[in-house]
């Protein structure tokens, strides 16, 4: 099978998967649909990633339709592909409990699926135009998930969610227009190696932080944990927060060139997110809010690492991209079974769940671990090879402060793993959701493994 042929292979399977969830009438047979489209979706992406290092297709870098490039396949799209739809499927897995209580589930899977799918769009597009189109469509389905329970907060939030990423997005778009004008082209095949202005850096850049929630575009992340726990872990950890970084890394480091002033602009940007956003978690009380902020601050990190712009910094990125998912997507379900046990979202409110609660516990502190950038565990690499890029670049007061914010990474971490699982026992609960946990499990040792054996992801990053 030709590789352009798997991936819209994919595309389509996934797509036919919403549609059948959202005219489901059945609620088992809906979830079905979904995961099923998802499983079809990830072996025909490990097969895409077999064909590519054993180069069974000698023209791989982009399918070619009436001169618009509109896929390219590199082990940048792949790793973040494999990333992407791996934790969604788990994340979906995960939701079949924690759903299972709520009607509209049509609906719910339906967005689910093709949030999914647009992102696998974004992800394999080798046009700017073709990638603000599914840009655009994760932003619509964003909305609607946000918005699931339908009150007016709910609706509310929503709403700001929409209208800052697609301030972002217009900006963007902007930019496109004026790339086509000034280039001739929106084909990143034809854009490589090309210079280009200073404003029109600057609109690119702007939809990409608005999309990643990175200041001053960052307000509309923390309201998102209205959403239900699958949906906020989504959002955050596996898939809508890294179309942003992604984008950017694909535009500005394997794309275009840019001039050092911008360079060093979005390095500041990045520094001041990473130590706002680590401040605003240490203080806030919310636990899906601290992780919010968290996923804010880390995110922080890929873009100082891609906006560096050297091979380490932008290898830690990259698989930054992958051990943040992994851990951030395992915190965010941790605190999903922490709520729907106890109803309660306000750290100070809780505490002893470790007693009565010892898998997710452990899961919740080993995720940590890695968010933090503990040695053996998967951000630890991360962290390491971006900082160590910035010591390359002789870029001494961007490391202090990077270092900085790994402390404030630790003090919020800490701070909720004690307020939350240590002290005095609070609730008389138990772990009744086995497959909710197993998720979890399964999400806390593959952290672990990249951590340990960091060369299962090292090795297939190609600079």
């Amino acid at each position: 099978m030709q590789n352009s042929t798997i991936i819209f292979f994919t595309y389509i399977i996934l797509f036919i998967g919403a549609i059948l969830s959202k005219f489901s009438k059945n609620d088992k047979l809906t979830r079905t649909f979904s995961i099923s489209s998802l499983i079809l979706s990830f072996f025909a992406i490990l097969d895409l990633t077999f064909r590519y290092y054993r180069n069974i297709e000698t023209n791989f870098l982009s399918f070619i339709f009436k001169s618009w490039s509109i896929i390219i396949v590199d082990s940048y799209a792949l790793i973040m592909a494999l990333t992407s739809v791996f934790v969604g499927l788990l994340i979906t897995i995960y939701s079949f409990d924690y759903m299972s209580y709520y009607e509209r589930q049509n609906d719910y899977y339906f967005y689910l699926t093709l949030f999914i799918a647009s992102m696998l769009g974004l992800i394999f597009s080798g046009n700017l135009l073709i990638t603000y189109i599914f840009w655009e469509i994760t932003s619509i389905c964003s909305w609607q998930l946000i918005a699931f329970y339908r009150k007016d907060i709910h609706l509310s939030k929503a709403n700001k969610a929409f209208l800052v990423t697609f301030l972002g997005s217009t900006l963007m778009l902007l930019g496109i227009a004026m790339i086509y004008f000034e280039k001739g082209s929106v084909n990143l095949v034809d854009l490589k190696g090309k210079q280009i202005s200073d404003i029109l850096a600057i609109f690119l850049i702007f939809g990409m932080i608005a999309k990643s929630a990175q200041l001053p575009f960052h307000v509309w992340l923390p309201d998102a944990g209205v959403a239900p726990t699958p949906v906020t872990a989504l959002l955050h950890a596996a898939i809508l927060v890294k179309i942003g970084v992604y984008t950017f890394g694909r535009i500005f480091d394997f794309t275009f060139k840019v001039l050092p002033e911008i360079q060093q602009f979005e390095i500041f940007i990045s520094i001041l997110t990473i130590l706002i956003a680590g401040f605003m978690a240490f203080v806030e009380t919310d636990i899906k809010r601290i992780l919010a902020y968290s996923t804010i601050s880390q995110i922080g990190y890929i873009f100082l690492g891609f906006a560096t712009n050297i091979a380490s910094s932008i290898i830690g990125s990259v698989f930054y991209i992958v051990s943040h998912a992994l851990a951030k997507a395992g915190l965010f379900l941790s605190a999903g079974i922490v709520e729907q046990n106890t109803k309660e979202k306000n750290i100070k409110n809780l505490g002893g769940l470790a007693k009565t609660m010892p898998l997710t516990s452990v899961c919740f502190l080993l995720c940590g671990f890695s968010i933090i950038g503990f040695p053996l565990f998967g951000g630890f690499w991360g962290k390491f090879f971006i900082i160590k890029g910035t010591v390359e670049t002789n870029r001494l007061t961007t490391t202090l402060f990077a270092m900085l914010g790994t402390v404030l990474t630790l003090l919020y971490i800490m701070r909720v793993y004690n307020h939350v699982f240590l002290g005095e026992k609070k609730f008389e609960i138990k772990e009744k959701t086995s497959s909710m946990i197993t998720v979890v499990f399964i999400l806390t040792l593959l952290s672990l493994i990249v951590g340990i054996l960091p060369n299962i992801v090292l090795n297939f990053i190609k600079i």
